[in-house]
């Protein structure tokens, strides 16, 4: 279905450079990286109370190394839909399936292009290592790039980074039902793709009104929610709910740590919210089209979700999130927390 060879050269072709660093302050940032994601770990494991069950590799990569390892996550997460089509028939092949996968290639590697000069960092839980799945990713070039944008200090910017990374790094290790959880979803979410006939041709139809929309500002889904059928619009709201827990759970861990490790913490914040907003009027319609603007609102509505819960039932009632998967919020439930309160705690 896509061809992952031309995935990745699409992506370092389109790869935008970072900023200009000589080989001495390159080995500079990636150590002091290192070490704050060292210093981030102790203070995340005593404030959440997750402590991981295994050792993951602290990987500080350059744009196209990340472009690389999240295209080989896809590959994986995409061979069920592989599977799915060649079983059902309806993989093409010969010179229309080349050609096709190529395309849809070149496609895949221009959004991971475009996504890979935005991501400071990542915990890829996909990944298999010698002790367990699950690596971190920290973009150097791209911390760099916004450190100085917004003139902050650079240590306390990595440091606070590294709280928000460190925290995932703890959700996907210490949380053992987690990573399965959220592979069984993606799966579920292959499984209810439906190509063939005149479902793609329908879908297409059906969506070009609201793609107007979508450029226009004047909607908030994103090009994925127009091809979603009735069962993977069910599984996406599932799936959003829980990345809008963990992500604004780490908001809320590297805010409320950030004082004791992070003196200009109030400054970033300030700062760097203030940043999720902005940005050219192209790129706005281009992360409107990707998503990426639904994906900046999980952060501050999974951090709203997580405030008012602990308000209401305190820290060992949220934790109640982490004792299986059926406790994971919905996404309705985030807007609403007092609903998940209700549903878990009675």
């Amino acid at each position: 279905m896509i061809d992952w060879n031309v995935a990745r050269s699409t992506a370092r072709r389109l790869m935008r450079p970072g900023p200009e660093l000589s080989g001495a302050e390159v080995q500079d940032v990636v150590a002091e990286l290192r070490e704050a994601s060292r210093v981030a770990e102790g203070p995340v494991r005593e404030f959440t109370g997750l402590v991981p069950a295994y050792p993951t590799p602290v990987l500080v990569v350059d744009r196209p190394r990340w472009a690389d390892a999240n295209l080989a996550s896809f590959e994986v997460l995409l061979r069920p839909l592989d599977a799915k089509l060649t079983a059902e028939g309806k993989m093409p092949t010969g010179l229309p399936g080349a050609v096709g996968s190529r395309v849809t290639g070149a496609e895949f590697g221009a959004i991971v292009a475009f996504l890979g000069g935005k991501v400071l960092g990542q915990f890829d839980p996909f990944a298999e290592g010698e002790a367990g799945p699950g690596r971190l990713l920290l973009v150097a070039p791209n911390i760099v790039h916004v450190e100085r944008e917004l003139d902050v200090d650079p240590s306390d910017f990595r440091r606070w980074v590294c709280l928000h990374e460190e925290t995932h790094r703890a959700q996907f290790t210490a949380v053992p039902w987690m990573r399965d959880h959220m592979l069984a979803k993606v799966d579920e979410m292959m499984q209810a793709t439906d190509i063939g006939g005149g479902a793609v041709t329908g879908m297409v139809t059906e969506a070009l009104p609201e793609l107007v929309r979508i450029v226009r500002g004047e909607s908030d889904k994103s090009l994925s929610d127009l091809f979603q059928n009735e069962q993977q619009r069910a599984i996406v709201d599932q799936i959003t709910g829980m990345m809008s827990l963990l992500e604004g759970h780490a908001d809320v861990v590297m805010d409320d740590i950030g004082p004791d490790i992070v003196p200009s913490v109030a400054e970033i914040r300030r700062k760097f919210t203030k940043r999720r907003g902005s940005g050219s009027a192209l790129s706005k319609v281009v992360r409107r089209l990707l998503g990426y603007e639904a994906k900046m609102r999980q952060y501050s509505d999974g951090a709203k979700f997580v405030r008012s819960v602990t308000d209401q039932v305190g820290k060992d009632g949220f934790d109640a999130v982490w004792a299986e998967a059926s406790h994971l919020p919905t996404r309705a439930e985030i807007a609403d927390p007092r609903s998940w309160v209700a549903r878990v705690h009675g």
